[in-house]
């Protein structure tokens, strides 16, 4: 019988299990030159870390990470690991570069005359250690774990206290069954009655006070209600609505383990499409119970930008992922704790275990012998972290963090020959797909599309241009004589002669030879929408091996319709992560309804996810489906009651 679940939390070790990458005796080395070097000494000799890849094991596979690489497509060092060439001199294929607070790794010109470009790429480096670790969050706030009871079979001092019904059933009798049809037994020397815990299939509420009102609740939290009007519709109090939220959530993990994770298991896919973005919001930074008073006001901002970053199939429109970049489990003590044990405080970023915390790396640590850091810098860098610690709980996460963690775990997920990307000119977006994909890329079984519109204009702006291109493309076809007015059969004729000419790259003559680079070349794609208008696509990636047909054939997917459509519903649908309002006044922004715990807004987010995939049809000029029937996870259209009660 399934048992019934409960959320993971950081003490579940069985989930994924990062290894220390350090040992105790470069431990010991590190306390005994703490006090010895300088700062830089010390970062330098301790720099190691740079390119050892970091080992963890999930589900009972080992991985190892190492993504301080070459991340530029076009350049022949790309994906490939740190060596030294047995040359004169021998001299290595990175050389670290930067100030102390931002290192990159440079590409040395290649000492072999070997066929293929070396383009002196700068390269930001990473911290392996603190991507494993963003890793193991995101893996553990998306997993249940079976709720094992702590069952007390004795009354205190009885003497068969060590006995149990499952060791010793002849110690008990059964006293027939409870409420739930549970096994109830009594023990036979104290006498003491117990009933077992029902299985998920006896109750799916068990514990839950209030279940008539589960479904009203989901529909409310989907429907853009506030919280303070639903715990009025609802009679609840606050405490009992948050009780609610990880309660549904709980059911969705479930839900999205049986029926995500195992058939996406068992489905192999030719072509993958993703399309990934990210999403802002501002949360709330709220003093905590006791930290309030005037002496308070204005030492932190009131709200502070929080990235949501968000993966779906460009077809189908299903969402694979939307993870919050914060973590609200970490504590600065713990911070303090490694940064004692590992002397983090004088490290370089990308030996840190926790870089992926871009303000709070290190805990502040009074200045040692050789310190370059006075006393004065030393309590203004500690001031500004025990004010946050007065704050909300939790910490932000770097978004290229977060965002190399999210397509990592898709990876695992998906199971595809080939993928193709689509993101807008993110940074973050564009350097995680290239170092996480960066085997594929180099294999050419992997590339990754720009697409990107106007914001400024207007909806009449990009009705006009939407109007105007349908014109366009049926009159180009016309005068070229082809006996179709189907759209996008004409985008696709028309971008194949475009490419006969136009390419996305630009070859270099050099002394040493000729190669490619990214020629930033975009173009107009002709198929307009009504909403934005027409917009510009590009790749970042080489395609130079493809025909003019083929890269038509690419281009004509490109869009980004799968995320805007996702980010929509957030906006639309959940109260705490809707727009800004208008201020009364009309000279400014409100957050009044952001939420100040970004927990609940991962919660929501994992709710809507499931609703949106599993229940939200849509309807194309084909068929009327949900994203999970037309990605074919399923066959049927779920309904709230399907994932609330696990039918």
């Amino acid at each position: 019988m399934a048992k019934l679940k409960r959320l993971a939390t950081r003490e579940d070790g069985n989930l994924v299990d990062v290894l220390s990458p350090l040992s105790m005796s470069e431990i010991g080395e590190r306390n005994k030159d703490y006090n010895v070097l300088t700062p830089k000494q010390f970062g330098t000799k301790y720099k190691d870390l740079l390119f050892a890849p970091t080992e963890f094991t999930w589900d009972g596979f080992t991985y190892q990470i190492q993504y301080n690489h070459c991340a530029n497509p076009y350049c022949k060092y790309h994906s490939q690991p740190q060596v030294k060439y047995p040359t004169k001199g021998k001299p290595t294929r990175y050389k670290l570069s930067g100030i102390s607070t931002h290192k990159s790794i440079k590409c040395n010109p290649d000492p072999t005359g070997t066929a293929g470009g070396v383009l002196g790429c700068y390269t930001s480096t990473l911290s392996n250690w603190s991507v494993a670790q963003e890793i193991q969050r995101l893996v553990r706030i998306n997993s249940v774990q079976d709720n094992e009871p702590n069952y007390v079979f004795h009354k205190a001092g009885c003497i068969a206290e060590v006995s149990t019904p499952f060791t010793e059933p002849e110690s008990f009798y059964k006293q027939g069954k409870g409420r739930l049809g549970t096994q109830r037994f009594q023990c036979k020397i104290c006498k003491k009655k117990t009933t077992l815990t029902p299985g998920r299939e006896q109750s799916s509420t068990y514990n839950q006070k209030r279940n008539e009102i589960n479904l009203s609740f989901a529909k409310l939290l989907l429907s853009r209600t506030p919280v303070t009007k639903t715990c009025e519709f609802l009679g609840i109090g606050r405490g009992t609505y948050y009780d609610k939220l990880e309660f549904l959530y709980r059911r969705c993990l479930e839900f999205l383990e049986r029926h995500e994770i195992k058939p996406l298991q068992k489905l192999e896919f030719k072509e993958m499409w993703v399309n990934t973005d990210k999403m802002t919001y501002y949360l709330n930074n709220v003093r905590q119970k006791g930290m309030g008073g005037s002496r308070y006001d204005d030492v932190e901002e009131n709200q502070f930008p929080t990235h949501t970053v968000v993966s779906a199939d460009v077809e189908s429109r299903y969402v694979f992922r939307g993870d919050v970049a914060y973590d609200w489990e970490v504590a600065l003590g713990d911070i303090a704790l490694d940064t004692v044990l590992q002397k983090e405080d004088h490290l370089n970023e990308f030996a840190k275990k926790h870089a992926h915390y871009p303000k709070f790396s290190h805990y502040p640590q009074p200045p040692s012998a050789n310190d370059t850091q006075n006393k004065s810098e030393y309590y203004k860098e500690l001031t500004l972290v025990e004010r946050r610690a007065k704050y909300t709980d939790g910490l932000h996460v770097g978004s290229t963090y977060t965002t190399i963690a999210h397509l990592w775990l898709i990876k695992q997920l998906v199971k595809a020959r080939e993928w193709r990307f689509v993101t807008d000119e993110d940074h973050s977006l564009m350097t995680s797909i290239n170092r996480v994909f960066s085997k594929e890329i180099r294999l050419s079984d992997a590339h990754h599309f720009l697409c990107q519109t106007d914001k400024t204009k207007t909806r009449k702006q990009a009705r006009e241009e939407f109007v105007q291109a349908r014109v366009d493309l049926i009159n180009w076809g016309t005068l070229r004589g082809y006996g179709t007015r189907s759209l996008r059969k004409l985008a696709y004729l028309q971008m194949s002669e475009l490419f006969e000419t136009h390419t996305f790259h630009k070859e270099v003559i050099t002394p040493s030879g000729t190669h490619l680079e990214y020629a930033d070349n975009p173009i107009l794609h002709p198929l307009a929408t009504i909403d934005r208008g027409k917009r510009s696509v590009d790749c970042t990636t080489n395609l130079s091996s493809l025909e003019p047909k083929d890269v038509a054939s690419l281009m004509l997917n490109v869009n980004d319709n799968a995320t805007n459509t996702f980010i929509h519903h957030i906006r639309r649908s959940i109260s705490i992560l809707e727009r800004p309002l208008t201020t009364a006044r009309g000279d400014g922004k409100t957050y009044i309804y952001s939420n100040f715990n970004p927990k609940y807004a991962q919660m929501a987010i994992t709710i809507l996810r499931t609703y949106y995939n599993f229940c939200k049809p849509y309807k194309t000029k084909d068929i009327t489906a949900t994203p999970a029937q037309r990605l074919g996870l399923t066959d049927k259209q779920f309904s709230l009651k399907d994932i609330i009660y696990l039918r």
